[in-house]
């Protein structure tokens, strides 16, 4: 069969119109929808520079990752290599091809990352907490969600015969990673227990569940496709949502006196061995350093009982959890052993969670992360055959302001330019470079965890920090409005692309042509229906 896959992927890559999806593989629902039919003929108006095809799509989504933070982060960057900071460039800054992609939710204007990634994902634009379904659902409404469910790249990857994977920092069941794989009117329903009593009388599946029978569902949808196998890599945290809530099954990183949370009594990592009994399990870094690549077919990774730790953090893990691109490139060695190509969904999912906390130390740290993860792709692959594209699902309310000099520690007050003292506000009071627009706002601990900012009080509003250092990693920023957690941006994020097809995301365009791109350049369906026909 690999043998085969790889004579139709040529054929393909050198005449595609040898191939026409005569019974297509994408359901009509999908493919009528306006939001994919808008984003198909925009496609056509793109010009194709390339006369290759990508055998390999990387999407790398930096959670929240906003122009604003990816500009801070380039100076943090700077900065540590001991530059003035402004010049200096992430990895994925160098990229040939840059454009803009419209964030909006079907019915928000600033969204959240259940309806961008569906967007991002499937082609089609949803609303806000919707994950891989149309906006004809009703959120949290089990009975609205037959017949408007969408598939994904992944999923159409999986029936091309790629292999397939999905790194994260978030649990594996958040909404960026689970668009690529469930379908579920709520992007809450991470397990059993958060479902409500008229889901599970509907027949609803959480989303964790959904990742186990992942392969069973597709092949019940498709059964005459024969190149379904799963997706190969998953890596992240978010163990709570596979383990029953007794004590018994905790784990030795478990955090919580009961780290399960699943109160139907199931063992998804038990039924996971089960149906990959050659698959490998880990959960610390030792059990990751373990890992033989060349030998691996199925990886379950799941490093925390919840969010995997921030970068800076990461050192005080229990057990040891490995880094962004130490991920990324363990999944790309895997990836690799299919010679008919992979595609693979790295987020650095914290970057949001830190925003949400009002931290920019961590933000941008785990922007450097994936800046890095990126570079180890870029090593990794070649770029005639790769398509790279890093974006973000949506932006922060996060300012960079004031008037500093050249060369001013991002994370400090600022001095002005032709000055050599701290400047002061109106109120007499310094300020920082880096601010929120509402949040929990300023509190100075010394937690490098971001989260720990919850459990102290909102501070919004100005508040004397002279004698505070700013660039601590427990210090966070003031806000303007005062909220209970900081909240997303509305505006437009980049998107950089190299390899095959990158040239299609130049411009303003919506999110969900992101999807349509991927496509056309590693063909997709056409390779799917080729090899199942």
């Amino acid at each position: 069969m690999i043998a085969r896959n790889r004579v139709i992927a040529f054929l393909l890559f050198i005449f595609p119109a040898l191939v026409q999806a005569t019974q297509p593989l994408i359901p009509d629902s999908q493919r009528n929808n306006s939001w994919y039919q808008d984003a198909e003929a925009r496609l056509a108006t793109k010009p194709i520079l390339s006369k290759n095809k990508a055998k390999n799509v990387i999407l790398f989504i930096g959670d929240g990752m906003g122009v604003s933070t990816i500009t801070a982060a380039r100076i943090l960057d700077g900065q540590n290599k001991g530059l003035a900071g402004e010049e200096n460039s992430l990895s994925f800054e160098t990229f040939p091809f840059t454009g803009l992609a419209k964030t909006y939710n079907v019915d928000a204007q600033t969204p959240d990352s259940a309806g961008t990634m569906t967007a991002i994902i499937s082609g089609v634009k949803t609303d806000a907490g919707i994950i891989a379904i149309d906006e004809d659902v009703e959120r949290g409404n089990c009975s609205t969600v037959q017949g408007n469910e969408l598939m994904t790249a992944l999923e159409l990857a999986e029936m091309a015969g790629l292999a397939t994977g999905i790194v994260t920092t978030t649990r594996v069941t958040h909404a960026t990673p689970a668009a690529t794989y469930a379908k579920a009117p709520e992007r809450s329903w991470e397990d059993n227990s958060k479902l409500s009593k008229a889901a599970v009388k509907a027949g609803c599946e959480d989303i964790a569940s959904q990742l186990i029978s992942f392969e069973a569902r597709l092949k019940q949808r498709y059964p005459e496709a024969s190149t379904i196998n799963g997706v190969d890599v998953v890596m992240g945290g978010g163990r709570r949502h596979f383990l029953p809530a007794d004590k018994v099954f905790n784990t030795a990183d478990a955090q919580s006196e009961i780290e399960g949370d699943r109160t139907d009594g199931r063992h998804l990592i038990n039924e996971w061995h089960k149906i990959y009994p050659q698959g490998t399990y880990v959960i610390d870094q030792a059990g990751f350093d373990l890992i033989d690549t060349a030998n691996t077919s199925q990886l379950l990774a799941l490093f925390d009982e919840s969010h995997m730790h921030y970068e800076a953090d990461r050192h005080k893990d229990k057990k040891g959890e490995p880094s962004l691109s130490e991920m990324t490139a363990k999944a790309i060695d895997i990836l690799d052993n299919n010679e008919d190509g992979f595609l693979l969904l790295v987020e650095g999912g914290r970057i949001d969670h830190a925003h949400h906390a009002g931290n920019a130390f961590n933000a941008l740290n785990d922007t450097i992360e994936l800046s890095r993860a990126v570079a180890v792709a870029l090593e990794k692959t070649q770029r005639d055959d790769t398509l790279i594209i890093v974006t973000a699902d949506h932006s922060h309310v996060f300012t960079m302001a004031g008037y500093p000099k050249r060369g001013n520690p991002i994370l400090g007050k600022v001095i002005n330019v032709g000055e050599g003292k701290t400047a002061k506000a109106a109120d007499g009071l310094p300020y920082t470079t880096l601010g929120y627009a509402n949040g929990r706002g300023f509190y100075a601990g010394e937690a490098t965890d971001a989260d720990s900012r919850y459990e102290h009080t909102i501070q919004a509003g100005r508040h004397d920090h002279g004698h505070v250092d700013t660039t601590k990693p427990g210090y966070h920023q003031e806000a303007l409005v005062a909220l209970e957690a900081e909240t997303h941006g509305g505006e437009d994020v980049a998107v950089y692309a190299i390899g095959p097809g990158a040239e299609a995301v130049s411009g303003v365009n919506e999110q969900n042509l992101l999807f349509h791109i991927i496509n056309r350049a590693a063909l997709l369906e056409q390779r799917a229906y080729a090899v199942n026909k």
